[in-house]
């Protein structure tokens, strides 16, 4: 895997290319940014999985992407370096994306419900409070079957095991069990796959 871009405005700093191992974030690739602001970091990638982009390894400035075997492309500037990165990722990236852009559509419902739930509060009404009650309850139960269904139509996607390790992990266990039933038998084999699969017996053995 390749990652390249440019960020602006930089003049000095250590660009860190880092992936988590055993539950630890440790550097990859590394390059001393000295006048230059493009880049390029490499990794050898066994199974895509999510990397990270830090400078200085400062957890404010730390853009998170899904990698794999090609060239992903990152661009940003050094004032907005999280939230004016635009990235031009591979498969699962481009998936991810999409799935977060459907989910914030999903959390700003969620604070407008909220929003109105504090204003039912301060006017005392009980009704109107319980009503909000169900609706945000109803909202989190949407979000996981969204999401459900997403991994499910993403199968042969390593993001699908992803999805149901990180959104998933408080729903329902039949809809871990309907993402992971739902698996390629490559995509069973990768890093989350198999994560994910740990993850199903943990809470089995638990029952």
């Amino acid at each position: 895997m390749l990652v390249t871009g440019e960020i602006k405005n930089l003049k000095k700093g250590t660009l860190y290319l880092q992936k988590i191992q055993d539950t630890l974030l440790v550097a990859v690739d590394s390059i001393v940014m000295d006048g230059v602001s493009a880049f390029t970091l490499s990794d050898e990638i066994e199974s895509p999985e999510l990397y990270f982009l830090s400078l200085d390894k400062s957890p404010t400035k730390q853009i998170s992407f899904f990698g794999e075997e090609g060239t992903i492309t990152i661009n940003t500037r050094l004032d907005k370096f999280v939230y004016g990165a635009t990235i031009k990722g591979l498969s699962n990236q481009l998936l991810l994306d999409e799935y977060k852009k459907m989910i914030s559509q999903f959390n700003d419902k969620r604070l407008d419900y909220i929003k109105a739930n504090l204003e039912a509060k301060k006017a005392g009404d009980s009704i109107k409070m319980d009503s909000l009650d169900k609706k945000i309850l109803g909202l989190v139960k949407n979000r996981y079957l969204y999401t459900t269904n997403f991994a499910k139509n993403h199968a042969d996607k390593e993001v699908a095991p992803y999805l149901a390790l990180t959104e998933l992990a408080n729903a329902n266990i039949r809809l871990l069990d309907t993402v992971n039933n739902s698996l390629s038998k490559e995509v069973s084999a990768s890093k989350y796959g198999k994560k994910l699969k740990e993850f199903l017996a943990e809470i089995k053995a638990k029952e």
